[in-house]
């Protein structure tokens, strides 16, 4: 019998399409959380074999690895796209994309489960693929506290049995490192996001703090600093279809409660994302963000299946307000760079509340049998609900003038390789040059006393601005605001931005004097600079008015050591510039 190259080549085929559905028919989807019934969520080697298990059987998902973690393992990816087309530049031309962060507190792992569900169902058929919105997820963000597993630090958390740590492989907790990217994780998830580009992005969570009746409170990034319309769309519009999809389905939904050590019955304030925070940072590109944020108390199985129709609710929005999303954040993209202003820091505007009516439970303060104190006991036998005033609406505090252009000396090379991982565009000076500019002096600031998250934070930090020509040398940096990174830019180069560059204490070199004096030589020559600059002098007599200043003989010598050429320029000198015009 002849056997003709074409025969080999239908049998070849035939024989990979069958090996497929048979893979697809014989592997057990069934996952770790289901076969316990609701009380065990799976280890990281298992949530990622679980995953190339189902991009084997079903062509429509993809998985592949972007970068390291501090833990040396890498970050997969997971997409799901029913024209199994994984090409983002491509896909970005027809569909919206919906990013799914899971894991970076491995512990709740709620969303590690739902979304394992999730991708199956839409795989398999059983619920309906989105048309037009590609899914992607993280399945576990902080690996190395995934495999740091454990049964006793969730103290407040009711299950599952066993579950990965808050921290890091280095016990950083990563959603306080977006912006400082001081993680191989936080580094690896702005490469993911520069790739993914999504239009709507979820970071799924449990909750800590009060005790009341939903199993599903939900954290929307601040609608204020989103910018115009597309903030208006996500308070007006997104967000009451998100309650409105939920309660249909009978899983009641609150704004997360932000209040700690007392009862919430009295209302609360919505919590501030900074960009340290995960939708915090993702805000800066326009993307509307999200945290699922569980109640810990409610039984595990109940928080995976609320986070699994939470997440079906926003991808039904999605797959129904795509285009309008696109067109709001094409618009954001070109608006915000021409205005002339940014607020960069906030406050809670007291003149706007929304007012709704809170399932919670009666909080009472008795004495307690450890300590002999008032203590907070939640008695769940007396709900109640109640309206409650949430104050949602926040006004500027600190605005600055937009520049037209930062620029950074190349000494800095740690701000080049942020600017660098984070897609801004810069260009180079040619050749020496000096240019007049906007400077800053660092002229007040407050820094934490305990070490936060590798640092000692500064917060409430105010400049001294003057016009300066600075002395610029080929091959500084000279960065553009009008750009896509518009707002990375601001909030991270503005030293009074809550996270910018200069509160996480990278600059913090400036803040140390490198040359003084000795009083016994800089005695002679400050009293023959008092004879020679009468003005001088008589500010001096000003300055002496101070009785803590006659006081202290040292502060008197620093002072005019402060106004004279002796003073070294650098110190507390912001440095990095603002062109102006």
């Amino acid at each position: 019998m002849r056997i003709t190259l074409l025969t080999i080549s239908l049998v070849t085929i035939i024989s990979c399409n069958t090996s497929q559905k048979k893979s697809a028919e014989n592997i057990d989807f069934t996952t770790i959380f289901e076969k316990s019934d609701g009380m065990e969520t799976p280890t990281y080697p298992e949530v990622i074999t679980y995953y190339k298990n189902l991009s084997e059987a079903y062509p429509e998902i993809h998985i592949q690895e972007i970068g390291m973690t501090d833990s040396g393992n890498p970050l997969h990816i997971i997409a799901l796209n029913p024209d199994k087309e994984f090409d983002f530049e491509k896909i970005r031309e027809t569909k919206r994309i919906l990013l799914i962060n899971n894991g970076i507190h491995p512990g709740e792992s709620d969303g590690i489960d739902a979304t394992m569900l999730l991708f199956r169902d839409i795989a398999k058929g059983t619920i309906e693929a989105p048309k037009n919105t590609v899914l992607v997820a993280i399945p576990i963000y902080n690996i190395g506290g995934a495999l740091n597993r454990n049964t006793g630090t969730r103290t407040n958390q009711n299950g599952p049995k066993a579950y990965g740590f808050r921290g890091n492989a280095r016990n950083y907790d990563l959603n306080r490192d977006f912006i400082k990217n001081d993680t191989k994780n936080a580094q690896t998830f702005a490469r993911i996001f520069h790739l993914v580009q999504p239009d709507v992005f979820i970071d799924n969570h449990v909750s800590n703090g009060a005790d009341y009746q939903y199993t599903l409170t939900h954290l929307f990034t601040q609608h204020n600093k989103l910018s115009g319309k597309l903030g208006d769309y996500l308070n007006t519009e997104m967000h009451p279809q998100l309650e409105a999809s939920l309660t249909n389905k009978n899983w009641d939904i609150t704004p997360y409660v932000n209040v700690w050590g007392t009862t919430p019955d009295k209302g609360w304030t919505q919590f501030m994302d900074s960009p340290r925070y995960s939708t915090g940072y993702t805000t800066l590109w326009n993307t509307l963000g999200m945290m699922v944020e569980t109640h810990m108390l409610k039984p595990y199985k109940s928080r995976v299946l609320g986070t699994y129709e939470l997440m079906k609710s926003m991808i039904a929005i999605t797959e129904k307000d795509g285009e309008k999303i696109k067109n709001l954040r094409k618009q954001a993209f070109e608006d915000l760079p021409k205005q002339n202003t940014y607020a960069v820091n906030w406050k809670v505007d007291t003149t706007k509340t929304t007012v709704f009516n809170f399932k919670g439970y009666e909080g009472k303060y008795i004495e307690s049998k450890i300590t002999g104190v008032k203590r907070l006991k939640y008695d769940q036998n007396e709900p109640y609900t109640k309206e409650v005033r949430y104050q949602n609406y926040f006004t500027a505090s600190t605005e600055i003038t937009v520049p037209k252009a930062y620029i950074i000396p190349q000494g800095w090379w740690n701000m080049k390789e942020k600017l660098d991982l984070n897609k801004i565009s810069y260009k180079t000076l040619e050749k020496d040059s000096t240019i007049s500019v906007e400077v800053y002096h660092i002229n007040d600031y407050k820094s934490r006393k305990m070490p936060y998250e590798g640092h000692y934070l500064h917060y409430l930090t105010s400049v001294i601005k003057s016009i300066e020509k600075i002395a610029l040398k080929k091959g500084d940096l000279i960065i553009p605001t009008d750009q896509k990174g518009f707002r990375y830019l601001l909030e991270t180069l503005e030293p009074e931005a809550p996270d910018s560059f200069f509160n996480w204490n990278f600059f913090d070199t400036i803040l140390q004097q490198k040359e003084g004096f000795s009083p016994y030589v800089w005695e002679d020559k400050a009293l023959e600079l008092l004879e020679k600059d009468k003005k001088l002098k008589q500010k001096f007599e000003e300055k002496k008015k101070d009785t803590a200043f006659i006081k202290n003989w040292y502060a008197q010598l620093d002072w005019i050591h402060k106004q004279s050429d002796n003073y070294e320029k650098a110190h507390m000198r912001y440095p990095v510039y603002r062109v102006l015009k």
